[in-house]
């Protein structure tokens, strides 16, 4: 009987015919009584779990924490890790930078400044050429102290794609 019926439907059908493995599936279910359409869930597969609510979820918990990690993202939401990697790229727009490179905002009166010792160096420059770094001294009333304890993955930001 399933050759019978494989034979129908690939005369009829030609190219777009199912395989006769897939024609034998269908008659045992039949046989079974399930006469279902639908394609039952398949356990094991991954979910696609994007709804408004968990976009909003997401977008919250970055906004709270820049540096959150997609893999805590997922374990909080109970989504797959891909998952949080795909929202965060499609939906939220959002992609991970470096915040050591991340540029700083300066108010007016910062970059105002900054501009004018940019030109007074370049005046002297110009001035005095040769001797121009043998006569250079830069300093601060600040002491600084340099203590970089993040790597490069650690200081990870999420921005939005401009």
């Amino acid at each position: 009987m399933p050759k019978e019926i494989d034979a129908i439907l690939t005369e009829t059908l030609r190219k777009n015919a199912p395989s006769y493995a897939t024609v034998k599936k269908w008659l045992s279910h039949f046989k079974r009584g399930d006469f279902s359409t639908c394609d039952a869930p398949h356990p094991g597969l991954p979910k696609t779990v994007t709804t408004p609510e968990i976009i909003d979820q997401m977008q919250e918990l970055i906004l709270e924490d820049r540096r959150i990690s997609a893999k805590s993202v997922a374990e909080q939401l109970g989504i797959s890790r891909e998952r949080v990697g795909s929202i965060i790229r499609e939906d939220l727009d959002m992609r991970e930078l470096s915040a050591k490179w991340v540029p700083k905002c300066l108010k007016a009166d910062q970059e105002r400044q900054r501009c004018q010792s940019a030109e007074q160096l370049l005046e002297f420059f110009r001035r005095v050429p040769n001797d121009f770094l043998s006569r250079l001294l830069t300093m601060d009333e600040t002491g600084l102290y340099h203590y970089d304890p993040e790597t490069k993955q650690k200081s990870m930001e999420w921005r939005h794609s401009e």
